[in-house]
């Protein structure tokens, strides 16, 4: 087993970040070679991989992030099965990179999310906050022979932030410019922005959840076509149908569009009894498959609108676009249609839009190991900064 003191003696580390997220489509990894801590740090991605969930593990994952199921002994039990899951992930990126698994140095490890609440919700008479994600950390590291760094959100909620976003740190140390205001649209199962204002300090950073990225037009692809996809494959379906602007603006009288940050959500707002409802409304209004998601499309679109004109204190130059989203035609031309700056994804700038928030976890890791406060107050409200991440030898 690599020890600490070992570890913090090397100039340079190899990390493997790993993601799952609220799509829960699959387990993503990336190698990185990380030297440096904070603005000095210097990052090379050496591989990545995504590895698809089959069906009953998929079902499991949205069935215990329904907030109202599994017990005890389905949440033990999910928790070391996604870990042996992610030591897969990391052995599996390691052969795509060609270099052996006993040359991982450290992992960080963002889990599966299965509740957030980062409002108090009341529970035993009393008003309570909190985030879960699972995953456990010591099969990895078992299997691995390496420190595994995991369970980053409960930190700054404990410092009174909403546990998220946690990408736009490292965002920050990849992406900032002396030269221009750069906003960085993630389109995961969830959308969220980060804009980093020219010239700016990690300060001056601000970022927040837009609203649902991927997530409702995935359960309608889904829903639509009797479970045969899981998602509207080069959103080829939308682009067959009409936006209804009656369905559309019923869509967008959500508050929590129009709420000012520091905020984030998740499946537990717009999960299955949020697309249910959806579904009832575009039915009795008689609308097509392709209609339906056409105007789901062109929402999620339109809460990126509206988060960049009515939420952004500064503007942005420019929108790089990442995550799953980036890969849907449909929706990145409703998005160039109606945001007046220049639109790209993150390709254009040399990285890779999928591997993004794995290597932020890699990032997040190795600035723990290292005792770097890896949080940023001004995005997600925290009191002050954190070392976010638990250890795991």
């Amino acid at each position: 087993m690599k020890t600490l003191q070992a570890l913090w003696q090397k100039d340079s580390l190899r990390v493997i970040g790993l993601m799952s997220g609220t799509s829960a489509d699959g387990m993503d990894a990336a190698l990185v070679d990380i030297s440096g801590q904070s603005l000095a740090m210097r990052v090379s991605v050496k591989g990545f991989v995504s590895l698809p969930y089959d069906e009953t593990v998929r079902g499991e994952i949205l069935r215990l992030a329904a907030g109202g199921e599994g017990g005890s002994r389905d949440l033990c039990l999910f928790s070391f099965l996604l870990g042996r899951l992610s030591l897969e992930a990391c052995l599996a990126v390691c052969q795509q990179a060609g270099v052996a698994p006993e040359s991982v140095d450290l992992v960080g490890s963002h889990g599966q999310t299965l509740y957030h609440a980062p409002e108090a919700e009341p529970y035993a008479g009393r008003m309570v906050r909190g985030t879960l994600q699972l995953g456990e950390a010591s099969v990895i590291c078992e299997g691995l022979g390496c420190p595994v760094i995991s369970d980053f959100r409960v930190r700054d909620l404990a410092a009174g932030g909403q546990g998220a976003p946690l990408v736009p740190y490292a965002e920050y140390l990849l992406y900032r410019r002396e030269d221009e205001t750069v906003g960085l649209q993630n389109i995961g199962g969830i959308g969220n922005l980060t804009v980093l204002p020219r010239g700016g300090a990690p300060g001056d950073t601000f970022a927040f959840d837009t609203g649902p990225g991927n997530m409702v037009m995935d359960q309608l692809a889904e829903r639509l076509t009797g479970g045969r996809l899981r998602c509207d494959v080069d959103g080829a379906i939308a682009a067959a149908g009409r936006c209804d602007d009656t369905l559309l603006a019923a869509m967008m009288d959500d508050p929590f569009l129009r709420r000012r940050p520091p905020k984030t959500t998740g499946r537990e707002q717009y999960g299955a009894p949020y697309v249910d409802a959806l579904l009832a409304k575009a039915r009795a209004a008689g609308l097509s498959g392709p209609d339906i998601l056409a105007t789901a499309t062109r929402f999620t679109a339109e809460s990126i609108r509206l988060a960049v004109d009515e939420l952004c204190p500064v503007r942005p130059d420019r929108l790089v676009i990442g995550g799953g989203g980036s890969r849907n035609p449909t929706l990145m031309r409703d998005i160039r249609r109606i945001l007046p700056m220049p639109v790209l994804v993150n390709e254009d700038l040399g990285f890779d839009s999928e591997a993004k928030e794995a290597v932020a976890f890699a990032i997040l890791a190795s600035e723990c190991l290292h005792g770097v406060c890896n949080n940023a107050p001004s995005v997600t409200g925290a009191a002050h900064p954190v070392v976010m991440g638990k250890i795991s030898l």
